[in-house]
């Protein structure tokens, strides 16, 4: 059953360990990632997905170590004391709160955890402080939503509703986002 983990954790699964692996490979093809810094959330799932990514990208020879730094801004939304419940554990604290316009917004209206606006600044925070260089972020599903919508500039409704895949690298660059298919996992 799919637990919404927030700023809890879990250890990567078999899948996920391979997801990193195949993400790895595809970023060993891209001249951006020569001069690229690894910033990541320091969850320990996303910690993880980095060090995997670290450590081969050196050792498939780029030539250099990639560096490797965590961000306390990437970290995953906190849903408060909702982190590590399920859909209908959520549900049944809170009846209704995945219907209608509620499907994206949710993890905005626990009752103790993070708010859109806070957890929008935190992520604007971090994108500014970017400013064209080549960074590797490696962080989670909710905080990609709202980085790529804050990138482009999208409603807040839109930016929620995007798509989290897993086999996906979105490249943000020039004020466009490129979808990177990983074909292998």
């Amino acid at each position: 059953m799919h637990r919404y983990q927030g700023w809890g954790d879990s250890p990567l699964t078999a899948r996920g360990v391979a997801q990193a692996e195949a993400i790895r490979r595809r970023l060993c093809t891209l001249r951006e990632v020569e001069a690229a810094e690894i910033v990541a959330s320091p969850i320990g799932r996303a910690r993880r997905t980095a060090e995997i990514i670290r450590g081969q990208i050196t050792a498939d020879g780029l030539g250099r170590t990639a560096s490797l730094r965590f961000d306390e801004r990437l970290r995953e939304i906190s849903i408060g004391t909702w982190d590590g419940l399920d859909r209908d554990e959520i549900a049944a604290l809170a009846p209704g709160i995945f219907d209608g316009d509620g499907r994206h917004e949710w993890y905005f209206r626990t009752p103790d955890g993070e708010t859109y606006d806070d957890f929008a600044a935190r992520i604007a925070a971090w994108l500014a402080e970017q400013d064209g260089r080549s960074v590797i972020a490696v962080t989670h599903g909710i905080v990609t939503r709202v980085m790529r919508g804050l990138y482009a500039g999208l409603p807040r409704a839109t930016a929620l509703s995007l798509p989290v895949p897993q086999d996906r690298i979105f490249h943000l660059a020039g004020g466009t986002i490129a979808e990177i298919e990983i074909t292998e996992a």
